[in-house]
């Protein structure tokens, strides 16, 4: 069975579409108007070994809050398509990712409940790339993400300094445990007691 997902969202401050396929080798063409949320998105795509298209516009004459956000809810409605019933899934991931001297740990469940702990203090500095992400949208795009995919997740940073380091092991950090709770294990049902995720 395909695990793909294909969603579009379209307010009066973004127009979005997305295209996902959960058993695809790492392959993105990510476009939003924000090439640092590009590189984020393109590091969950390969190391989550998704194929990822994400194409967007938005509102950024304003600022960058509404595409990020957008995008983020967007994608995670995507991935909750892909994964279907969730028949013989994983489940479970956590890891412990560096990017030189950053460290994050990632764990999650998809649970079907939406739940996010988020614990990366993160160094003042200015925003990012131009148009600018400011690094306090990092969790507000994760966040937006496991929301809508309705995932568990908790997310803590052990240790860093520089914070496009930071941002980008959680990143990768994320993808690499999505693509380990997505695997399918075995023939068997739903990984729940409940029967249900």
């Amino acid at each position: 069975m395909s695990r793909t997902g294909h969603h579009s969202r379209t307010t009066k401050e973004t127009s979005i579409e997305i295209r996902i396929d959960l058993d695809g080798s790492g392959t993105t063409d990510i476009s939003t108007g924000v090439p640092f949320y590009d590189h984020m998105l393109d590091q969950l795509g390969r190391h989550g070994g998704f194929d990822l298209t994400v194409r967007a516009e938005g509102d950024l004459h304003i600022d960058t809050h509404h595409t990020v956000e957008d995008v983020g809810i967007a994608l995670g409605e995507t991935f909750r398509e892909a994964l279907g019933d969730k028949a013989g899934i994983r489940r479970f991931a956590s890891g412990r990712f560096p990017l030189d001297e950053a460290l994050v740990d990632v764990a999650l469940d998809l649970s079907g409940r939406a739940h996010v702990e988020w614990f990366v203090p993160m160094p003042e500095v200015l925003p990012l790339g131009n148009p600018p992400f400011d690094p306090q949208l990092a969790e507000h795009a994760v966040t937006s993400f496991a929301d809508a995919a309705a995932i568990t997740l908790h997310v803590e940073l052990v240790r860093g300094r520089n914070v496009h380091h930071i941002i980008e092991a959680t990143f990768k950090g994320l993808g690499r445990s999505l693509r380990d709770a997505v695997r399918v294990e075995g023939a068997g049902g739903v990984p729940s007691t409940k029967g249900v995720l």
